[in-house]
């Protein structure tokens, strides 16, 4: 015999545990070390008054003895000397509340190019940045993992 359930206890289990995942996210969880998608950088993320900002902190893949390296696809001639670690990528990042941040700008140091920028908290550990130029539907996401270090 068949019994139909109730889908009200199951759609209302569904609805907190989507409350409950952005429930824990605040301005300073997206503070710390992170690992860039390609696996190449590590940027330190930390709150600077109500915005977010984030700095090259170097790389996994540098060695011991390998020469620092530079700012070289800067547009502007005069930056192309200064040395990528330390170099400040994102700034201007306000908090839209549950893990969302939102106009920001990102320097990508590969392209030599600056975007704006969302950023998405999705756990603590995750990080979504969305970059683009005019709307958001014409850009890149980006996911980057915190480092445990």
């Amino acid at each position: 015999m068949y019994h139909a359930m109730n889908p009200l206890p199951r759609l209302l289990i569904a609805l907190l545990s989507v409350i409950a995942v952005n429930c824990w996210a605040s301005p300073n969880d997206a503070e710390g070390r992170w690992l860039s998608g390609d696996g190449e950088g590590w940027i330190v993320i930390k709150l600077d008054g109500d915005n977010l900002i984030g700095s090259i902190a170097g790389s996994p893949n540098t060695k011991d003895g390998d020469p620092p390296r530079h700012d070289d696809l800067n547009p502007d001639p005069k930056l192309r000397a200064r040395p990528l670690d330390g170099l400040t990528i994102m700034s201007g990042f306000v908090y839209d509340g549950d893990g969302h941040w939102s106009g920001g700008r990102i320097y990508d140091p590969n392209s030599g190019k600056t975007y704006k920028c969302t950023l998405t908290q999705v756990d603590r550990d995750t990080l979504k940045l969305r970059g683009y130029i005019g709307i958001s539907l014409f850009g890149r996401t980006d996911t980057w993992t915190r480092d445990s270090k």
